[in-house]
């Protein structure tokens, strides 16, 4: 069986990748498929096979995808082009006819949250499709506030405008650990799976995380959406980037990140990374 693994040059994909191979996969039966070239010569010293590929031109699609089994799509980071992107690679994978694995985001169908558009149209273009597929939901990686712990380590301070929402995160490791299982079973074909940490946390007890691990108190600066887009915009982040980082905060107020019912847990036979190992290993305490 021949498992091809997109955006494989990724925080996500290289660790899907990695995943694979810890289960004892044939590296020559998975083909490593990404833009950064550098990146993909390291995977190949692991001995996978690999393939230069660009969502946004079919042609290295087809090519990278010949003799395919199994694909796991894993989701542009151009957002407001990735609903075609995501079309061309499921039209590739119709093409070989390949099951198909693409990760989405919560409750991708019916939520607010700002990135759920193009990930439900991708979920539509699936079910239209005729290809086995299953959709993995995955919510908020952990690793998405490295730069807050950090800096909350630093400075002792944390700024959000999300309130007491919580967040079921989980790490990128828990995410590929899941997606490597679905990969390689036949148990979940046609499924709608919502991933999520087995202990959603708020912003307080994310400070009350870094503190620990940093010896110092750490403050929670709470400020409405409009001051938290100013202040963002006064530490140079451009207005879109500003406006998307605090939109998610507002997503997160409103209870649009904090469910998990332990599917992900059991998938991967072990419960998720808890917040505070994770800060603790990033802080190296």
């Amino acid at each position: 069986m021949t498992i091809v693994i997109t955006g494989a040059t990724g925080h996500l994909g290289r660790q899907v990748v990695e995943q694979l191979l810890a289960r004892g996969v044939d590296p020559s039966t998975v083909v490593a498929a990404g833009r950064n070239e550098d990146a993909l010569g390291k995977l190949a010293d692991r001995g996978v096979r690999t393939a230069r590929i660009d969502y946004s031109d079919p042609s290295t699609l087809d090519d990278a995808f010949v003799g395919a089994d199994r694909i796991l799509l894993i989701s542009g980071n151009e957002v407001g082009k990735r609903s075609v992107q995501h079309k061309a690679v499921i039209d590739a994978a119709r093409r070989v006819d390949a099951t198909l694995v693409y990760t989405s985001a919560p409750k991708a169908s019916t939520s607010a949250l700002v990135l759920a558009p193009e990930h439900k149209a991708t979920e539509g273009l699936l079910e239209g499709s005729g290809l086995t597929y299953t959709v993995l939901r995955n919510n908020w990686y952990t690793e998405n506030y490295d730069d807050t712990i950090r800096q909350a380590a630093s400075t002792g301070i944390i700024l959000t405008s999300a309130g007491t929402g919580r967040v079921a995160s989980a790490t990128r490791r828990d995410f590929a650990e899941a997606a490597a299982v679905v990969l390689l079973s036949e148990d979940y074909a046609g499924e709608i799976l919502e991933l999520g940490g087995d202990e959603p946390w708020n912003v307080d007890e994310l400070a009350s995380a870094v503190a620990e691990v940093a010896g110092h108190e750490v403050t929670v600066n709470q400020v409405s959406t409009d001051e938290h887009v100013a202040a963002l915009q006064g530490f140079g982040l451009d207005d879109g980037t500003a406006g998307f980082v605090a939109a998610v905060d507002a997503n997160i107020a409103d209870g649009l990140l904090a469910e998990s019912d332990g599917t992900l847990s059991r998938i991967i036979g072990r419960p998720t990374t808890p917040l505070k190992q994770y800060v603790g290993e990033l802080l190296g305490g």
